[in-house]
């Protein structure tokens, strides 16, 4: 076979690219517009994918971290607009028995058997509003837990689906005694004091420990709305709601004997997502009318003068006075001499 000499033989450039018959080598390159706009496009992907794994991964890292660390602040206690809250955590060894049987009796008495959604009351509730009733929310400790943690007061879809989501991840990383437990050291029991060894303290003077089964049930009636019922002095309605959780927590989660429904609030304390605030709105004070006069039992009501009739004819003069009759000289009955 013969042989090139070594000058003559061509060794081929990797480097360039083949020519095809058709198409330019060499294309031109992008417009700078169009390059700055292809950049920031890339950029916003790259932003958006980051605050997803952030607004998805700093939740799941919080739960995974509060299945085993004591949570110290929350969503709520945040947005609290008295300063400064008072919250001081405890384990559940250090929470009386009689404390978290009043919670679940007021708050979720299915708590130990669903998985994070009581759909009965949820259908419950549903119905209930729409017969225009007291509204009802359905909301289990679970997802009253995610709630606390994360979120804020009110309401709206994209809340509730927040809630949702959350309440799936609490479901599935921790126990049913350590939901209790967070949702005991975070709820909410009168302005500013959260968790049940500061309300234990505040209104009783004693450690959760060795609240007894009326102290808990009366902290466990406020729970709907904290920052409207009180735990001391209370209303006739949380005295009465407080009674019938003290009944239910002797059922121990098991249908009543009787029919024991929970008594239902006056009109004006309904419990309702209130806002940070606690309030619904400006409180107008009531302006009262002055009372009409009431008539004595045998006279007729006093009725109003009614006014002169007006007239296009001019009045008459008025009359003079008529002039004293005169006097008539007084008789002489002096007798003659």
């Amino acid at each position: 076979m013969p042989t090139l000499p070594p000058d003559q033989i061509q060794v081929p450039d990797r480097r360039t690219r083949p020519v095809v018959a058709g198409v330019d080598p060499d294309p031109p390159e992008d417009p700078p517009d169009v390059s700055r706009s292809r950049r920031r496009r890339k950029w916003g992907r790259r932003l958006l994918l980051a605050f997803s794994g952030l607004f998805v991964g700093l939740p799941v890292l919080l739960i995974l971290l509060g299945s085993v660390l004591p949570v110290w602040v929350t969503s709520y206690m945040l947005q609290s607009p008295v300063r400064p809250v008072q919250h001081d955590w405890v384990p559940r060894e250090q929470i009386a028995e009689v404390a978290r049987r009043a919670v679940v009796a007021a708050e979720d008495q299915k708590f130990w058997d669903h998985h994070g959604f009581d759909v009965e009351a949820l259908q419950k509730a549903y119905q209930r509003n729409r017969r225009g009733g007291r509204i009802r929310g359905g909301s289990t400790i679970s997802q009253q837990t995610a709630k606390n943690l994360f979120l804020w007061p009110g309401g709206g879809y994209f809340r509730k689906g927040l809630e949702a989501g959350l309440t799936v991840a609490i479901e599935l990383a921790w126990s049913k005694e350590r939901i209790l437990e967070v949702y005991l050291n975070s709820a909410e029991f009168g302005p500013g004091v959260y968790g049940v060894e500061a309300a234990a303290q505040r209104y009783f003077g004693k450690p959760a420990a060795k609240l007894s089964a009326f102290e808990a049930a009366r902290l466990a009636a406020v729970l709907p709305s904290p920052r409207k019922w009180r735990v001391q002095a209370p209303g006739r309605y949380v005295q009465q709601r407080a009674a019938w959780i003290q009944r239910q927590m002797g059922y121990a989660g098991r249908p009543a004997p009787v029919e024991d429904d929970e008594p239902e609030p006056p009109p004006g304390e309904e419990p309702g997502d209130e806002g940070i605030d606690g309030r619904r709105g400006p409180v107008v004070p009531a302006v009262l009318a002055p009372a009409a006069p009431t008539a004595e039992p045998n006279e007729p009501a006093p009725s109003a003068p009614s006014p002169p009739a007006e007239t296009d004819a001019e009045p008459a003069p008025a009359e003079p006075p008529a002039d004293p009759p005169a006097e008539s000289p007084a008789a002489d009955t002096s007798a003659a001499p």
